[in-house]
């Protein structure tokens, strides 16, 4: 449980994307345009800053879930936020005997909903600047807001600029 936590605490390091499962506009990440007609697995394929979460998604069994018609909205950490865990960690998750620990990994970046950058710093604004929302996994998230940016806290204290 506690290597577990950690790596949920260093993917959060660096920039995260919020890919709603059916959101309204186009924008650009990692050189890819992320369609609002596309799931977050069709979006991150084309993403050169997503090219390790797809391969953790695969490795982890969740294609299929990320891609069906639910509502929910993905923190998407990109490739500087795995290359942020320690040395052999990522080989190791992405073992199929540690799928169980990186579904948990990847699920605690899942939140279930449709949430974009507004929504969320509207609840954190009506908070006093700081709200909390429970994952997929069933842990807690922290975002907050300073000057005009929304950024996410997770339990151990790392932040990270939500940029979707």
């Amino acid at each position: 449980m506690a290597l577990s936590m950690l790596l949920m605490g260093v993917l959060f390091c660096g920039n995260v994307v919020a890919q709603q499962s059916n959101k309204t506009k186009t924008v650009m990440v990692g050189g890819a345009a992320m369609y609002s007609t596309k799931n977050i697995v069709e979006n991150a394929v084309n993403s050169k800053d997503h090219t390790t979460l797809v391969a953790a998604l695969k490795a982890g069994g969740l294609i299929e879930t990320l891609s069906s018609k639910e509502p929910f909205t993905v923190l998407a950490p990109t490739n500087e936020a795995f290359n942020l865990l320690p040395k052999g960690t990522l080989e190791k998750l992405l073992k199929p005997e540690n799928k169980g620990m990186l579904t948990k990994v990847l699920t605690y970046n899942v939140l279930a909903g449709e949430f974009d950058v507004a929504s969320i710093w509207k609840s954190a604004k009506e908070m006093g600047g700081k709200t909390e929302m429970t994952t997929v996994e069933g842990g807690k998230i922290n975002f907050w807001t300073k000057g005009k940016n929304l950024y996410v806290r997770e339990a151990k204290g790392k932040d990270a600029k939500v940029t979707i």
